[in-house]
C-alpha cells in the first residue's frame, strides 16, 4: 500500500469516527476549522524544515508527484507543499481532527472537565510532611 492510499483511508476512518463513532462532528464547526487553520501553518513550516533539510525522506514511487530518489525535494510542485509530500496535510489533518475529537468526547465524559492546579488527585493526601 503507498503512502497516498494509507493517507486517504487514514483520513476517511478519521472522518467517520468523527461524524459516527464519537458523534462530536467537529468539521462542521467554524471554531474547528479556525483552529486547524492555526496548526495549519504550523505543520507547514514543520515539515518545510524536516523535509527540506532531508531530515525526512520519502520514495518517490510511494507518494504523489513526479521526480526520482535521488534530487532534493522541490519546494513546490511534483506533488510537494513546502517540500512535504501532499500526503502529510492529509495525515496532518487526520491527526489533528481524532485529537480533537476524542478530547471533546472525553469532556462530554466528566474526565476533568474543570482545569485544576497543584498536585494530581490521586498523590493527594498519599504522603503528609
Amino acid at each position: 500500500m503507498t503512502y497516498t492510499a494509507i493517507a486517504l483511508v487514514t483520513c476517511v476512518l478519521v472522518l467517520i469516527v468523527d461524524r459516527y463513532g464519537l458523534r462530536t462532528r467537529l468539521i462542521g464547526r467554524a471554531d474547528f476549522w479556525f483552529a486547524y487553520a492555526i496548526m495549519f501553518g504550523f505543520q507547514l513550516l514543520t515539515n518545510a524544515v524536516l523535509t527540506g533539510k532531508e531530515v525526512v525522506r520519502y520514495a518517490d514511487s510511494t507518494i504523489l508527484g513526479t521526480g526520482n530518489d535521488v534530487a532534493a525535494p522541490t519546494m513546490f510542485g511534483s506533488g510537494r507543499i513546502f517540500f512535504a509530500p501532499v500526503e502529510d496535510l492529509v495525515f496532518g489533518f487526520a491527526l489533528i481532527l481524532l485529537t480533537l475529537s476524542v478530547w471533546i468526547w472525553l469532556g462530554r465524559r466528566g474526565v476533568q472537565r474543570e482545569p485544576v492546579s497543584g498536585p494530581p488527585r490521586w498523590r493527594r493526601g498519599a504522603r503528609k510532611t
